[in-house]
């Protein structure tokens, strides 16, 4: 009778760690092993911010083996929203989005392409996130020949003008599938610029290089921004 109350015990404890579906028993008990769900993703990034108003938070890169995550690198302080984060983000608020998201496939830059590992765009005159909530381009990229007035409503100037925090960046597929008007747009992870960001998520360009470098679209990695508390519910 001892023998079957140990097994059910033992049972009930490895149901208890599993049941998220994020880690099991043998995995390290890290933030990353504690969410409540990652998809199929290999490659994980995790931006914690003190608290919901912080305008600095800690990037984390973490690597799936088998169940678990583990570090890849990082810690690194990373620029958040001049407002924080939210997971009520609006056009124009001036927060990070919070939640867990993927990336678009390509990259863009204003500098040449420092061999990554998805399709590259350098930014020339002309290119546009377009952040105007009436436009049907919403929320994407577009060209128009530089110089030009462009077919939609601008509250800053061109990619090409921000030769710092530009220089390489990801795109972050926050408000994607379907995109939603007025729910904010133009959300990157890009070079720091010394500052809170208007939305974005940044690391000093070295830092933002090796990230670029490691993440792999075959690897679908998510990016995970929030407090602590927060991060463990995506």
């Amino acid at each position: 009778m001892r023998w079957v109350a140990l097994v059910a015990f033992l049972s009930c404890c490895t149901a208890a760690v599993t049941a998220g579906g994020a880690r099991t028993a043998a995995c390290p008990a890290t933030l990353a092993n504690e969410l409540a769900s990652t998809g199929a993703a290999i490659q994980l990034v995790t931006v914690v911010a003190r608290e919901q108003g912080s305008t600095q938070g800690s990037l984390r890169l973490w690597r799936k083996r088998g169940s678990c995550w583990y570090p890849a690198a990082g810690k690194w302080t990373a620029w958040l929203g001049q407002r924080g984060t939210s997971e009520r983000k609006r056009e124009g608020d001036r927060t990070t989005p919070a939640g867990a998201f993927g990336f678009l496939p390509t990259m863009y830059g204003v500098a040449t392409n420092p061999s990554v590992r998805y399709s590259y765009h350098r930014v020339v005159c002309g290119d546009w996130w377009v952040e105007d909530v009436r436009s049907r381009w919403y929320n994407r990229f577009r060209h128009v020949r530089c110089g030009s007035k462009p077919p939609f409503r601008v509250t800053s100037e061109d990619m090409s003008r921000s030769p710092t925090a530009y220089r390489h960046l990801a795109v972050i597929a926050y408000n994607r599938n379907p995109i939603v008007r007025g729910r904010g747009s133009g959300i990157f992870l890009h070079a720091s610029t010394g500052r809170a960001t208007l939305g974005c998520v940044s690391l000093p360009l070295s830092q933002l290089l090796v990230t670029l470098h490691w993440l792999r679209l075959e690897s679908r990695p998510l990016i995970v921004i929030g407090t602590e508390a927060r991060i463990r519910r995506f």
